[in-house]
């Protein structure tokens, strides 16, 4: 297995001017400094390439510098860049009619463009209090919803992003998410998450939060910076039915989880669940800067100057966002239900050969591999997983961790086979290479 050079000098040059200027707050795992990519391939300024299994956190869809949506954006910046949202233009109303199409719920659908899925949880968070006219959340640990400060008092994920910011906006309580690899909670249910079902209503709504003044109950169908944690078929069924006992809005951030990256629209639908509200962002317009609140039109009902924004609904992006959604319809989210399958399958067979894999999970490709010191404790390995995406970096394939001992393989929708092939061999070497140095 090649191990490449890294960082190389463009590269270390690059890297001492970023530290001169840039926030220390951006945390970045290694060092790689991209000079061009296509598909589902990169390369560094020194002109070494990788494998892309992160696709810019789940954000390139499309892949890189996909050809017909680098044509979409240069014929629409030909016309104009920006007018901003006190005006009108097509492309923004034609992704408006095209998000309502694709709505994950049977109402109409009226949408809120934003530039970022902390903007579309935020827009999110106010619809459901002026709909409402409630005050209260529930949200769940583990869940990372962005790290603006509404949408941070959701965000439970790690304690650093709450840390030095204190106090974040009040009435949000959290609750266990159903993780059927980890409960929490005791459970003489077969469904571990209608057991978290039952907890929100028996504890949480009669103990602490009263359900009249309960607005929303926010949750990502599959838990992303967590973990990539899938629920039980049980959870999204059972809690659509709570909502509904105490007139709750259920919103579905699907800012990691949607656009087709599941292998359906949005990641709710594999439970045939309807949400009230989406949060979109991330792949909807493979890297341009765009997100949604998309809800039922009778949801959606504030009044003109309640909520905007400048940028909302950037020309450029709607159209980015356009062709994006049509290369997924036409066939990207089948390759993604398929590919996304055979990684699940060739990821159980690299499992059987190795003992600090605890678990592969995941849906389309979305997928979450966790790593552990032994099968009978489970205890993360935290340690190990880092060694293995940095020992995977400098055999060349991009790889992003989550949650406390995960890696998340979030490619492209488009990854071919072959690729998919050459990354799994560069990560079961690098998953060998670190379990020789420990299980911690």
């Amino acid at each position: 297995m090649k191990t490449l050079p890294l960082p190389g000098p463009k590269a270390r040059e690059l890297l001492e001017r970023d530290r001169a200027v840039t926030s220390p707050s951006y945390a970045r795992d290694y060092s790689f400094v991209m000079d061009h990519g296509s598909g589902s391939e990169v390369w560094d300024v020194d002109d070494n390439r990788f494998v892309d299994f992160a696709s810019g956190i789940a954000v390139c869809s499309t892949g890189h510098s996909h050809p017909k949506v680098v044509a979409a954006i240069k014929e629409q910046a030909d016309k104009f860049i920006h007018i901003s949202a006190d005006y009108y233009h097509p492309k923004w109303i034609e992704l408006g009619e095209r998000l309502n199409e694709i709505a994950p719920f049977q109402e109409q659908a009226k949408t809120f463009m934003t530039n970022s899925g902390a903007e579309s949880v935020e827009a999110a968070i106010k619809l459901a209090r002026y709909y409402t006219g409630r005050q209260q959340f529930i949200g769940f640990f583990g869940g990372f919803h962005g790290r603006t400060m509404g949408a941070l008092a959701f965000t439970s994920s790690k304690p650093l992003y709450r840390s030095g910011f204190l106090p974040l906006m009040g009435g949000v309580t959290h609750v266990p998410y159903p993780d059927p690899y980890r409960p929490w909670l005791h459970s003489s249910r077969s469904d571990y998450g209608e057991t978290v079902v039952d907890y929100i209503e028996k504890v949480v709504l009669a103990r602490s939060v009263p359900p009249d003044d309960c607005a929303a109950i926010l949750v990502e169908p599959i838990q992303g910076e967590g973990g990539y944690i899938v629920p039980p078929d049980g959870f999204f069924p059972a809690l659509r039915r709570l909502c509904d006992k105490y007139a709750i809005l259920l919103i579905a951030d699907e800012v990691q989880s949607g656009v087709g990256r599941t292998g359906k629209w949005w990641a709710i639908e594999h439970w045939a669940t309807e949400p009230d509200i989406v949060c979109a962002a991330k792949g909807i317009a493979s890297g341009m800067p765009l997100g949604a609140t998309i809800a039922r039109e009778t949801v959606m009902d504030w009044p003109s100057g309640a909520h905007g924004n400048t940028f909302g609904g950037n020309p450029v992006s709607c159209s980015a966002a356009l062709t994006t959604l049509d290369l997924i319809e036409n066939g990207m989210m089948q390759n993604a239900a398929e590919i996304g399958q055979y990684t699940l399958d060739a990821l159980a067979e690299i499992g059987v050969r190795h003992p600090s894999i605890g678990q592969v999970r995941g849906k389309g490709l979305m997928i979450g591999i966790e790593f552990i010191s032994d099968r009978k404790s489970k205890n993360p390995a935290k340690k190990l997983r880092d060694r293995i995406v940095h020992k995977a970096f400098s055999h060349g394939l991009l790889l992003l961790g989550c949650g406390e001992s995960v890696i998340r393989l979030a490619p492209a929708l488009n990854i071919p086979r072959p690729l998919v092939d050459e990354g799994l061999e560069i990560l079961e070497a690098s998953i060998t290479e670190s379990e020789a140095e420990g299980l911690d």
